[in-house]
């Protein structure tokens, strides 16, 4: 780390739990609907399934019977309610600002999330963040999530540039392995959720998000 590379031109952030505290909101929201079908979902059960194999949530009710048709119904009222939940307000994760800010003109940003695009808005519609941002990729941009690399590869396709070019940032296990995937080197910035996850491969784990401002201008050449 820290050494000095001409070649990145685009930073490529993950949003959920890294720019926006959003995922004990979504987690709430799962356990709710999932509560009154007879189904338990533990944090803990929700960080091993969807933050760090990336799956669906709901799954853990299909394993238990429920059909294709009850699970479909569960994810429209889940998404409702997680809706709902974010129209009340969400935090930006500390350090955010400041780092967005000490970056904007020196590296081209865009974000690439996992969060519906009707989500998205809600949850940005008050933040301040998008204009750090040139280009934005919602679940529906893409076809498979992570950790697949489709959605970097997709990012990457859009910006017109090299998998070289850029830099990750991450916060999950599921979202390092999407970058390693693609190729592309990830910086890691673990939250209350994820903190306890493996992060081998990854180019650095940070404690904090103003660490990730730092090294990026360090390898830009940058003071």
């Amino acid at each position: 780390m820290g050494q000095k590379n001409d070649m990145v031109k685009v930073i490529l952030w993950d949003n959920d739990g890294l720019l926006v505290d959003t995922e004990e909101l979504y987690f709430a929201a799962t356990r709710e609907v999932l509560s009154e079908v007879g189904v338990d979902l533990t944090l803990e059960k929700f960080i091993q399934v969807s933050l760090t194999r990336g799956q669906s949530a709901l799954d853990v009710a299909a394993k238990q019977g429920l059909s294709r048709e009850a699970i479909v119904g569960l994810r429209e009222e889940r998404n409702r309610r997680y809706a709902n939940l974010l129209r009340k307000g969400v935090a930006i994760l500390d350090g955010v600002k400041e780092t967005l800010l000490q970056l904007v003109g020196k590296v081209a940003m865009g974000v690439v999330t996992g969060s519906r695009r009707e989500h998205f808005r809600i949850m940005h519609q008050n933040s301040g963040l998008l204009h750090y941002f040139d280009h934005v990729l919602t679940r529906e941009d893409y076809i498979r999530p992570k950790p697949d690399p489709d959605p970097y590869l997709t990012a990457v396709k859009r910006y017109g540039i090299g998998r070289e070019q850029c830099l990750i940032v991450e916060d999950s296990e599921r979202g390092l392995a999407a970058a390693r995937a693609a190729g592309i080197p990830c910086l890691v910035v673990p939250n209350r959720l994820t903190q306890q996850g493996t992060f081998s491969g990854a180019y650095g784990v940070f404690r904090n998000i103003r660490e990730v401002g730092d090294e990026v201008l360090s390898l830009l050449g940058r003071p």
